[in-house]
């Protein structure tokens, strides 16, 4: 494999793009060229909130060719196009041949959250300190135990086996924390995400773990419950303050995660009306802030 590696400006890298994938590159992909220099600029920020900017002031492009000549004919073509000004080449690389799936699989290793409660794909061996443990593979939905938010949650549930009773996953993703709900004994489970894909992730999840979910959008959350997870982020986590804390029962718990550091105030704020929140665990510049109904 061969691949074509261009510097475009924002306003290009759209019509050079589709050029590409018409002159039948196998992949292209965008990364920011200033990536990890003083330069580098965020693209995305948080649900409800407009981004930071539409695309990067210089993109680099990689087209994957599958023969040398494929790539240099690709090229020929595009600096006959008024639309390739402005772009520069950065040259034509072998790609060495690699095991992907492999590659891939190596990236994700088994996940502690406690001692003995850990999170492991299905390529490889649970610890044998393992007591607990949800199997688990890299997928399109979020929640695969490698994130602070989701650590703090699992540990959470962890540590309080005996009051979870019945349990709402609001944003479920993955489904892991309605799985980690479910084998810390919690019988009555919903599952809930905004995203189709993630309804079916969970499912998917679910009986890979041999658990049972009650899954699908959020109006299947129509109970109340003794425990409400909700890791997101937070600017909807204050959107939905009304929402969820309705969906406990008096003394429920509240457990809230995707949030900074810096965030507690404001939602301390948004749910002060509702259920008093405290900064119950934090890692990695993250918080997990719980609280209880009256």
């Amino acid at each position: 494999m061969f691949e074509l590696s261009l510097l475009c400006p924002q306003d290009q890298v759209e019509l050079v793009s589709d050029a590409l994938d018409a002159l039948d590159a196998l992949s292209v992909s965008v990364e920011d060229a200033d990536a990890h220099t003083v330069a580098e600029q965020a693209l995305f920020g948080e649900p409800g909130m407009p981004p930071p900017a539409e695309g990067w002031q210089r993109s680099r492009l990689l087209a994957l060719f599958d023969q040398r000549a494929q790539a240099e004919e690709a090229l020929r073509l595009l600096k006959a196009q008024d639309f390739f000004e402005g772009c520069q080449v950065q040259g034509i690389e072998s790609v060495p041949e690699q095991d992907w799936v492999r590659l891939t699989q190596s990236q994700f290793a088994p996940v502690s959250i406690t001692e003995d409660f850990w999170i492991v794909p299905t390529w490889h061996e649970p610890p044998v300190q393992a007591r607990k443990v949800i199997r688990l593979d890299p997928g399109l939905a979020f929640g695969t135990g490698t994130h602070p938010t989701t650590r703090m949650c699992l540990r959470w549930i962890a540590s309080h086996a005996d009051a979870l009773g019945r349990v709402l996953d609001y944003g479920c993703g993955s489904g892991i924390l309605a799985i980690g709900a479910a084998k810390y004994g919690a019988k009555d489970i919903d599952a809930v995400d905004i995203d189709p894909a993630a309804v079916v992730s969970t499912q998917l999840n679910a009986q890979a773990n041999d658990v049972s979910l009650k899954v699908g959008m959020p109006e299947l959350a129509s109970e109340r419950y003794n425990t409400v997870l909700a890791n997101i982020l937070a600017t909807p986590l204050k959107v939905l303050a009304p929402l969820l804390s309705a969906r406990l029962i008096s003394g429920g718990h509240l457990v809230l995660a995707g949030i900074l550091d810096r965030q507690a105030e404001e939602l301390k704020q948004a749910y002060a009306p509702y259920v008093s929140l405290e900064v119950a665990d934090q890692e990695e510049g993250w918080i997990l802030m719980t609280g209880r109904t009256p």
